[in-house]
Parts: C-alpha cells; sequence; structure tokens
C-alpha cells in the first residue's frame, strides 16, 4: 500500500513537471512572438509615417 502511495505521488509529480514544461515553453514562444510582432510593426508603421507624405497628392503643401 506504501509503494502504491509513493509510485502515485512520482506520476502525478512527473505530470505536473512535463505540463509545467510545456506551458512555459508556450509562454515564452508566444512573448517572443508578440514582441517580434510589435517591433515589425511599429517599423512598417514608422517607415508608411516617412514615406506617405511625399506621395499622397491628396496631401497639402504648405510649403
Amino acid at each position: 500500500m506504501f509503494w502504491k502511495i509513493v509510485g502515485g505521488l512520482i506520476v502525478a509529480w512527473v505530470a505536473f513537471m512535463v505540463l509545467g514544461a510545456v506551458i512555459g515553453f508556450v509562454f515564452k514562444a508566444v512573448l517572443w512572438i508578440a514582441v517580434i510582432g510589435g517591433i515589425a510593426f511599429l517599423g512598417a508603421a514608422g517607415y508608411k509615417a516617412i514615406t506617405s507624405g511625399k506621395k499622397d497628392p491628396r496631401r497639402i503643401n504648405r510649403y
């Protein structure tokens, strides 16, 4: 009986360790994807803001 309890606790511990590792990996992967996506979005928005003023015929030229 004692060994069944110890075995059950070890199996539960291993299951929680594996589950924690998988969830931790997924969380880190999603975090890095969000960081890279944010940088790409800011770069594209900055590039558009810099280049759009020269080609837009609807823009009023006040100079």
